[in-house]
């Protein structure tokens, strides 16, 4: 009997496309992650306020209400043209905090304008280099790519974080931020240098000529197939209940946790913020490395599991436990979110991909209204009590999700669950 070779996480580079998105994601997520600790800190520290920490925080998802839009321009231009454009957009923004930040300008009303201007595009980042993955990847390495994929986040938030903090703390706001600019000028080279697959023939009628669709049937088409979809819709919801409930506690509260809770500085903020992407790795290569998974079981268990380290992080005091409990929660996280992505991927025929994911980048606008009732609740109950009551919520939600949606997420023959 033969046995069936173990998956090798470095399959998905056989694809020269993919040899230039991965690093092309890569430096981009890097410079996400190094503005989101320079800026969350200097907010803090300018304002003195968590309440702006968690509006700052929430400026950069404005963009998850047009994220759908962005699926149907992906859908329509190819999404590689419109992730170049994306990624050059953050260049010129970051390029103007670099110069008022060198010159002495800035201010926290600035880092609020452009912030908010970012969070227009930003948010759509994610889905759209998603899209081209499924577009540019075989079936058979879709959920290796995918995983792989997600490492440039999860190494980003390592790399990024220690090194943002290091060199705002160094350097100082305006240099820190010509690094910056340079990460973004050199992911849209990259992502120029990707080969944009033969988009498909326009749908014609029938004497020959090109229907016109316009964008809100498109986008009222990309809606539909995920409602018409069970597996789809849970996986939708599973994706809005976290961003509501879980990524609060890791991401955007997570300077307030490092000054107020531990009483750190951006080192510290650097090394929680890395613990969790460090735990994030691990869940991806260790997911790009095994085959026969069944998806939809493991995007519960993932789920529950990460909100019970939650509930474990919210009661520590010191930051060696913290960093602890974040890498078991970085852990649990990317193996939730990867299989929200595989499962939709799979789910979506090609011609529809944009518009899902940008459907799923749209539900990420539970993030923003988390953090602003999560800054409300922690000046009136404090952060562990708000943690616990977020954590508990989200495990109550997730085993409605799985006792609604039984038949199409833990039933072993579902096709959620199709190896």
């Amino acid at each position: 009997m033969s046995e069936t070779a173990r998956p090798s996480a470095l399959a998905p580079f056989r694809i020269r496309n993919y040899r230039f998105q991965w690093p092309a994601d890569l430096v981009t997520s890097w410079a996400f992650e190094m503005e989101q600790i320079i800026l969350g800190w200097y907010v803090l520290v300018e304002t003195g306020s968590v309440l702006l920490l968690t509006l700052y925080a929430s400026l950069g998802y404005v963009g998850t209400l047009i994220a759908p839009l962005f699926g149907v321009v992906g859908d329509r231009i190819g999404h590689r043209d419109l992730l170049a454009m994306m990624r050059a957009i953050y260049a010129v923004l970051a390029a103007a905090l670099m110069t008022l930040a060198l010159t002495g300008h800035l201010t926290p009303i600035f880092v609020f304008v452009i912030a908010a201007l970012m969070g227009l595009v930003r948010p759509s980042d994610l889905g759209v280099r998603g899209a081209l993955v499924a577009t540019i990847m075989p079936h058979d390495l879709l959920i290796g790519a995918i995983s792989v994929s997600r490492t440039t986040m999860d190494t980003a938030r390592i790399a990024g974080a220690l090194s943002g903090a290091g060199l705002f703390a160094a350097l100082g706001m305006g240099r820190a931020y010509v690094a910056i600019v340079c990460l973004y000028v050199l992911a849209t080279s990259l992502t120029l240098c990707v080969v944009a697959p033969k988009r498909a023939r326009p749908v014609t009628d029938a004497a020959g000529e090109p229907m016109r669709a316009s964008p809100l049937r498109d986008l009222r088409e990309g809606v539909s197939v995920i409602w018409s979809t069970p597996r789809m819709q849970a996986a939708m919801w599973v994706a809005f209940l976290v961003n509501l409930t879980a990524y609060p506690l890791s991401n955007g509260l997570l300077p307030y946790i490092a000054k107020t809770i531990y009483g750190t500085n951006q080192t510290g903020l650097g090394y929680l913020s890395a613990s969790f992407a460090i735990g994030s790795l691990a869940g991806s290569l260790s997911l790009s490395m095994i085959g026969g998974v069944r998806v939809a079981r493991l995007m519960v268990a993932a789920t529950v599991a990460w909100y019970g380290t939650l509930l474990v992080f919210v009661q520590m005091q010191t930051v060696p436990t913290a960093i602890v409990c974040l890498l078991l929660t970085g852990f649990c996280q990317s193996l939730s979110m990867i299989s929200v992505a595989v499962i939709l991927m799979r789910a979506a025929s090609e011609q529809f991909r944009g518009r899902v994911m940008g459907v799923r980048m749209m539900v990420i606008y539970g993030l923003p209204l988390g953090l602003l009732v999560a800054g409300s609740l922690i000046e009136k109950i404090g952060f562990a009590a708000t943690g616990t009551l977020y954590a508990a919520a989200g495990i109550a939600m997730t085993l409605a999700i799985v006792t609604h949606w039984r038949a199409d997420l833990w039933n072993l023959h579902a096709p959620g669950n199709a190896r």
